[in-house]
């Protein structure tokens, strides 16, 4: 998929082409954004600007990514955009453009502000839009890009195993899983949905976290806030190429705790 197995997380407002490069010696991937795609994501996006939060709120989003992808392009990094939206069209639109460029199209169901979950964006696409998750998924998809869906374990009334499996059913390849503290959640999709690629994420810092998920199963690690810090992101690099490039996760998950 991508070497090192490291990704950059997306950082909303602060994630672009410059903050992807300045990680590129230390990760094989990462996720600019999240940029909200249709009218409700991005009104509810300027309501979070109000309030104090960075967003990306760029006049034409699609034109936005395809600069910054371009900015990638003699990058030695898989590029990947995190997006939002509650229709499909735009997604399709995106994944289009993410398919020139071989970047991976993200489905942002992990966002848990209040601006986006009101209008069914985020993870309320876990918790009561399963099926409008399984549109998304669909439309990237058309669009000729490689999908994956970033998703929050530990929320109420969620079953993780449950939605990895609509991921792959609709076509999504990827799922980039924020764990909250429980780890367990990377073993339990491992098991429901083998065919997934599995990101790990929260409290990724070097080799104790990264074997750890290695034993639950993930196939790479991402750092979300750390990702601006060099230090972190040397130790993360060198215990992936420890642990997961003498490994064998592609071919069968043998390695993870019983």
């Amino acid at each position: 998929m991508f070497t090192p197995r490291v990704a950059l997380a997306s950082l909303s407002g602060e994630a672009d082409a410059t903050w992807a490069e300045n990680g590129a010696s230390d990760a094989g991937a990462a996720f600019i954004g999240g940029i909200s795609l249709d009218t409700v994501t991005r009104d509810a996006a300027r309501q979070l600007v109000d309030r104090g939060r960075c967003e990306f709120l760029p006049s034409d989003p699609i034109a936005f990514i395809t600069t910054e992808l371009d900015a990638l392009a003699d990058v030695a990094i898989t590029p990947g955009v995190n997006v939002r939206s509650t229709t499909p069209e735009p997604v399709r639109v995106a994944g289009r453009h993410c398919a020139k460029y071989n970047a991976i199209l993200e489905i942002n169901a992990h966002c848990r502000q209040d601006e986006m979950c009101t209008v069914g964006a985020g993870e309320t696409l876990l918790q009561d839009n399963e099926s409008q998750l399984r549109e998304l998924i669909k439309a990237g998809r058309a669009g000729g890009a490689m999908v994956s869906v970033k998703v929050r374990a530990g929320i109420d009334g969620v079953d993780l195993t449950a939605i990895a499996r609509t991921i792959a059913d609709a076509g999504g390849e990827i799922i980039h899983v924020d764990a909250m503290d429980t780890e367990v959640s990377i073993k339990q999709i491992a098991t429901a949905a083998p065919e997934l690629f599995i990101i790990a994420n929260n409290g990724v810092r070097g080799h104790e976290s990264v074997r750890e998920y290695y034993g639950y199963g993930a196939d790479a690690v991402s750092i979300g806030r750390p990702s601006t810090n060099r230090h972190v992101r040397r130790q993360v690099r060198c215990a992936a190429e420890d642990i997961f490039e003498t490994s064998n996760t592609d071919m069968q998950r043998s390695h993870i705790q019983q």
